[in-house]
């Protein structure tokens, strides 16, 4: 291994890998070399290969496992970017099993087992899951975790989560690394789609599967709210319960109360048309209130920022705008990977992390009116 770890991006090479990952890796040339693609389509494999000088492409992981030995690291990023798309369980266990690290787009699993078995996976392998939690790399976010376990004990009074951000597609279309979308999927790839996202419904949340709502509400928590879930996490620990939980009649915005031994925090997320990127965690203390702002991903460099605003023991008001650095989140997390792989440092965004979020949803679903 040297100071360059070389990578395959894997299934499917999609708008996130189009507009951020691809984009970002050949930025980071010091740290990877991407050697080669897999998708379906052949259509995205010629063009992505050709727009980011990628030599090897391959429509399946495994002639891509055994004719491309070099790979130190896969991307998986077939993402469940639409609710008919199975999660990513079958290709990261295929790549461990064949001696690979792996970064996994959020979400992981949508199944607790299935994150069971990409931890054993793990074990055996001796390899590392990294799962791409980008916002939980932010500097700002570091700041406001360090702000957060510098509080006095008992002086967090409440805490809002909030979500609410337009599709995507309104980002992607002015990101200027022109995205493009093909259709040359094999006859039989959708059949097996549908197939393994019932299958996986099923097992996440059981009789509520044949509910197109309760199975909205459980893809939408799974691909926007495991943003804000992961961060939730990470600054203030697992939460003891859900006080309530409800959404409106089509399922695209929801509202949680979570409960927490001193103080509760308040969920909620949604999409709509507004080309809005309204994204923030706020903690309310007793003599500050603490925010942590983040923008869309799609446009490179936007800042994630801190604010804080305060009384001073001498009865100032004050306001303060903390701004770390333009550094993008993906960016940082492909440094944090780099020195996983190079350096051994500990991966904090682990398939056992990953699986306290599908067990916060559990709890969610469970009172969900």
């Amino acid at each position: 291994m040297t100071n360059t770890t070389e990578i395959v991006l894997n299934v499917a090479v999609s708008e996130i890998a189009m507009t951020t990952h691809l984009p970002t890796l050949l930025l980071c040339s010091h740290l990877y070399k991407t050697v080669a693609l897999v998708d379906i389509s052949k259509d995205t494999l010629a063009h992505c290969a050709a727009k980011f000088h990628v030599p090897a492409t391959y429509t399946d992981v495994g002639e891509m496992l055994a004719q491309s030995p070099e790979v130190d690291v896969v991307f998986i990023m077939n993402a469940n970017l639409h609710p008919d798309e199975p999660a990513q369980v079958p290709h990261a266990l295929q790549c461990l099993k064949a001696g690979k690290h792996v970064l996994i787009e959020k979400p992981m699993s949508l199944t607790k087992e299935g994150a069971d078995q990409i931890e054993a996976a793990r074990k055996a392998s001796g390899k590392i899951v990294f799962v791409g939690y980008m916002r939980r790399y932010a500097h700002a976010f570091l700041r406001v975790k360090e702000m957060i376990g510098n509080l006095p004990k008992g002086s967090i009074n409440y805490v809002r989560v909030r979500d609410i951000i337009g599709w995507n597609s309104q980002w992607v279309d002015q990101c200027a690394h022109f995205p493009v979308k093909f259709s040359d999927f094999p006859a039989q790839a959708n059949e097996e789609r549908l197939e393994l996202n019932r299958q996986q419904f099923e097992q996440a949340i059981g009789d509520k599967a044949s509910s197109p709502l309760d199975k909205k509400t459980y893809f939408v928590l799974n691909v926007l709210a495991s943003h804000d879930v992961s961060a939730m996490r990470e600054l203030l620990g697992m939460p003891t319960g859900v006080v309530a939980a409800t959404r409106n009649a089509t399922g695209s915005f929801t509202h949680v109360i979570f409960q927490y031994p001193e103080f509760k925090v308040y969920l909620e997320f949604g999409v709509d048309h507004v080309m809005e990127f309204d994204a923030q965690i706020e903690i309310y203390a007793a003599d500050r209130h603490i925010t942590l702002q983040y923008d869309s991903p799609y446009i490179k460099g936007l800042p994630i920022t801190a604010k804080v605003v305060g009384k001073r023991d001498n009865g100032d008001h004050y306001e303060e705008l903390i701004r770390p650095s333009y550094e993008d989140a993906y960016t940082l997390e492909y440094k944090a990977l780099h020195d996983a792989i190079v350096k051994g440092e500990k991966v904090k965004t682990d398939a056992l992390d990953a699986k306290q979020d599908l067990e916060i949803f559990d709890m969610i679903m469970k009172v969900l009116v």
